[in-house]
């Protein structure tokens, strides 16, 4: 007999910790499908099964030698990173919004689809987002599975139904990419990853304010706002801010460096007299 209790347990665990990152990878699958660039796809693919891999690993770890529990230290430190790629790409997919520019550059370099190093941020954006999940899931998983007599069939038919969703989403993301025009995708999948950014920078300030590292001043936020997983601290808004400042006198600027177009004005001919 299924053990519903169980199996809403599992389900949750799995759609709680893996919806974000599921989230990031599809929406980068998504711009890659929709420029044309399937064959970098498989950068994206290839950090996600290393992350999965490596989360194993890190619940074992931290299994075998923390007695379950995970390092707050180290989990900032891998939210820093994803946060510094995010802000990378969206970035990156900024500059690169106009459609005739990108078909250029892929005609340019159709063996490689996307310039040199995009590769690597795209397989490591994957990763990080992936393993930042995974190591806590796979825990997660682990003592429930003690605390209910094994990987029985409620547990399993949890995970089942939430992989299900997960990947129903994901299939949402890409057949809504098809059907826009290429710059809103670059524009959507850019503010996307920007915002993922700051979210992961307040997130790595609460780790480190959790450790006593960082100060904790508490700012008063709405009750929706705290459900997102925002930290409403002034430390953790601070740092975003002083990042969303930074990215907008940066837009700022290479839009006033741009040449204004100017129209000719043609002249009225005079007649002869």
């Amino acid at each position: 007999m299924i053990d519903l209790s169980v199996a809403l347990q599992s389900a949750s665990i799995l759609l709680r910790e893996g919806v974000e990152a599921m989230l990031v990878v599809a929406a980068l699958a998504a711009f890659l499908r929709r420029s044309g660039a399937t064959a970098e796809l498989k950068a994206i693919y290839l950090g996600a099964t290393i992350a999965i891999l490596a989360s194993v690993l890190a619940a074992v770890v931290f299994d075998a030698f923390l007695g379950g529990a995970h390092d707050d230290r180290l989990e900032a430190v891998v939210m820093l990173l994803v946060s510094v790629l995010m802000l990378y790409m969206s970035g990156w997919l900024f500059l690169r919004q106009n459609p005739g520019a990108w078909n250029a550059t892929l005609h340019r370099s159709a063996e490689r689809a996307i310039s040199s190093g995009t590769s690597l941020s795209l397989a490591s954006i994957a990763f990080l987002a992936v393993f930042r999940e995974g190591g806590e899931t796979v825990l997660f998983l682990h003592a429930l599975a003690r605390s209910s007599g094994g990987w029985n069939a409620g547990l399993n038919v949890g995970l089942l139904a939430a992989l299900f969703g997960l990947f129903a989403l994901y299939g949402a993301m890409q057949w809504l990419a098809f059907r826009l025009p290429l710059r809103p995708v670059f524009l959507l999948t850019s503010a996307f990853l920007f915002l993922m950014g700051l979210r992961f920078i307040g997130g790595a300030v609460q780790e480190l304010q959790e450790q006593a590292i960082i100060s904790y001043d508490a700012l008063a936020a709405p009750d929706w706002l705290i459900g997102l997983g925002i930290n409403p601290t002034w430390e953790a808004v601070a740092a975003q801010l002083a990042v969303a400042v930074i990215a907008a006198a940066s837009t700022l600027a290479m839009y006033s460096r741009r040449p204004v177009a100017t129209t000719a004005v043609t002249q009225p001919r005079l007649r002869a007299r």
